[in-house]
């Protein structure tokens, strides 16, 4: 796998408890993509549709601002990206840090948490908005042992 990173976004804190089970399991460094404008409970209240969760996943061009510095990937090989699944895809924020870094010639593998939805959405979504990325089939971590899978893909299993 080379040198890698785990980029992850977390907006309840369970792909962040996932994304650093990962990132221990698999010897790569962390990046959380944290928003500028941390989300309160309200923002994230997919039942309200003028949440702020809601009106950005309503609006495709949505992207939310960063907070801090990107990482420079220059160095890295493999990002494996974690993110929570909202409305069937990725987070718009997750958006934002794929078209601000380079991934070109990346390996990229994504990886989800949900709580019903598949990530075959956001799998689509995110080689549509980055395709010089060498995209690696995705993994939905529900169910699933984080870092069993970060070791499996060290083994070259996915990849």
């Amino acid at each position: 796998m080379g040198k890698t990173i785990v980029a992850y976004f977390s907006a309840s804190g369970v792909t962040a408890r996932a994304a650093r089970e990962v990132a221990a399991a698999s010897g790569a460094d962390l990046y959380e993509i944290a928003p500028k404008v941390p989300y309160s409970a309200a923002d994230l209240n997919w039942n309200d549709r003028m949440s702020r969760s809601s009106r950005e996943m309503d609006d495709p061009a949505s992207r939310p601002v960063i907070a801090g510095p990107l990482p420079d990937l220059s160095s890295y090989d493999t990002v494996l990206l974690g993110f929570p699944i909202w409305w069937y895809v990725e987070p718009r924020i997750v958006d934002t840090f794929v078209e601000s870094v380079d991934l070109t010639g990346k390996t990229v593998v994504p990886f989800a948490t949900s709580g019903g939805s598949g990530i075959s959405g956001a799998e689509k979504s995110l080689r549509e908005k980055c395709p010089d990325a060498r995209w690696a089939h995705g993994k939905l971590l529900n169910g699933v042992d984080p870092a069993a899978w970060a070791r499996s893909l060290r083994a070259g299993d996915g990849l």
